[in-house]
């Protein structure tokens, strides 16, 4: 049985203390830690559709920013590996910073311009070095509050502007990981074929529903262990599971907290 592994990341800074933003030194560990555990890197639909190696690795990034062209691109260049970014497409090519709620805390501060999303030029040059583009709708709402002509809305328009920009746009992050039954019909009646969530229950199967492992700034190797494990993430598909992943996540992190101290 192939082992899919899809991860979820969003920023990547040096300085940033979001919890969204990974370090550049982090992501580089994290990236040469599966390569040397056989892992083959792909975009995010052919994982979920066609899984080119026993154990496949999908590395996505949500929002776009426009540290993930500068910051990312050139560590995951540097290993061969291809990713999928998830754009907000109100935002994208826009040099203000993009605000909505959790990372709106951060206007108006030393930190705002980690918010500036990627150009579509930078899409572009993603693009066409082998990464996949994927929508993270229009504005990155919490789609199951949306009436149904404002979700079509969403996830159409989304879809249509990354396929006017850059050519193709089969794949969609639900903003916030939020979804239900009538979010996924929609999505599939708008066009993708991939959708991805960051479940709390880690259950495969669903191209519409794909689970991903979500990457912060404030892992330790005890909660990346965790998260990271074939075991693990089998464990995870019951609510034990998931609850033994929280509280190794949480020891984690209160070590660390310890440590600083």
């Amino acid at each position: 049985m192939s082992d899919v592994l899809v991860l979820s990341y969003h920023a990547v800074s040096e300085t940033w203390p979001a919890a969204l933003a990974v370090a550049p030194d982090a992501l580089e560990t994290q990236m040469r830690l599966l390569l040397d555990r056989g892992y083959r890197p792909t975009t995010v639909h052919e994982a979920i559709h066609a899984p080119p190696a026993p154990r496949t690795l999908a590395v996505t990034f949500d929002d776009a920013y426009r540290s993930v062209f500068e910051t990312a691109f050139p560590i995951l260049a540097s290993l061969g590996i291809p990713a999928t970014v998830f754009v907000p497409t109100d935002y994208a090519g826009q040099e203000r910073a993009m605000a909505w709620a959790g990372i709106d805390r951060w206007l108006g501060g030393p930190h705002e311009p980690e918010l500036v999303p990627a150009s579509w030029e930078q899409l572009g040059i993603l693009a066409e070095a082998g990464w996949e583009i994927g929508s993270h709708t229009c504005s990155h709402p919490w789609l199951t509050r949306l009436a149904d002509a404002d979700l079509e809305r969403e996830l159409v328009d989304s879809r249509d502007r990354c396929r006017e920009r850059l050519g193709a746009c089969g794949s969609l992050a639900y903003p916030y990981g939020d979804h239900d039954e009538r979010v996924v019909r929609a999505t599939g009646a708008a066009g993708y074929t991939s959708a991805c969530t960051v479940p709390a229950l880690f259950v495969a199967g669903d191209a519409l529903r794909w689970p991903r492992i979500g990457i912060y700034r404030t892992e330790t190797a005890l909660s990346l262990r965790a998260k990271l494990s074939p075991t693990a993430r089998r464990v995870r598909r019951t609510g034990v599971g998931a609850w033994s992943i929280r509280a190794a996540a949480a020891a984690g992190g209160r070590a660390r907290a310890v440590v600083r101290r």
